[in-house]
């Protein structure tokens, strides 16, 4: 069994209020909130790749495979580390995903999503309410890098296996726990899916075991917002 904070024989010894503490972040993630503790130990176990802390994800997705998590469930956050994390926290974690569920079976290739002519920025202008400079930038000099950006942006959240508010979470615990800025605009998408204040909350403690306590201090200011 993977070792767990609270575990430690000299937090325990030398530290109880730092063990009671964390225990009780423990208990708003692994019991149904807001968010329901199984869909809870996916957002720790992405976060937990994100930040590089393979064995913490391990652990979480056996949890979530103990909680009735599915494969296919389960991918979603695959395609979220795609996008935001890049193709080596991906594949670190569909290596983990292959630990819990077995091998996948081979799949067909996949034929090329066609993007037409204008599409990628209506896209960007309806969710972000206008083109972020970054972006604007990619539209105008590498256009070919605008759609691509667009196709795994509506991966990630427009076609989520779990839903556009699951995978919005998904994102808000990975940029929590890397006390990222970009966490302000997922807030705001995550409330434009239909979330709630307390989902988001608990989505945001979700970064905490991979980033501490600063992943609530980073976020916590954009939800205030």
């Amino acid at each position: 069994m993977t070792k767990r904070l609270e575990d430690s024989p000299l937090l325990r010894h030398y530290a109880p209020y730092t063990v009671s503490g964390y225990r009780l972040f423990r208990q708003i993630i692994e019991t149904d909130g807001a968010i329901s503790a199984d869909i809870k130990t996916l957002l720790v176990a992405v976060a937990a790749v994100a930040r590089g802390k393979d064995e913490l994800a391990l652990a979480e997705l056996e949890r979530g495979a103990r909680l009735g998590i599915t494969i296919g469930q389960a991918v979603a956050g695959l395609i979220v580390l795609s996008s935001l994390r890049g193709e080596a926290a991906a594949m670190t974690f569909e290596a983990l995903l292959a630990k819990v569920y077995g091998p996948a079976a081979d799949a067909a290739p996949v034929e090329q999503i066609p993007v037409a002519p204008g599409e990628a920025q209506h896209n960007f202008e309806t969710y972000f309410g206008q083109v972020p400079v970054p972006l604007q930038v990619m539209l105008d000099r590498l256009p070919l890098g605008a759609d691509a950006y667009y196709l795994m942006r509506r991966g990630s959240i427009d076609a989520n296996p779990l839903s556009p508010k699951h995978g919005e979470f998904l994102l808000l615990s990975i940029l929590a726990a890397d006390y990222s800025p970009m966490t302000a605009t997922h807030v705001r998408g995550a409330r434009n899916a239909g979330a709630t204040d307390e989902e988001i909350a608990e989505a945001i403690v979700c970064g905490i075991p991979a980033g501490g306590i600063a992943a609530w201090m980073a976020a916590a200011p954009f939800l205030a917002a």
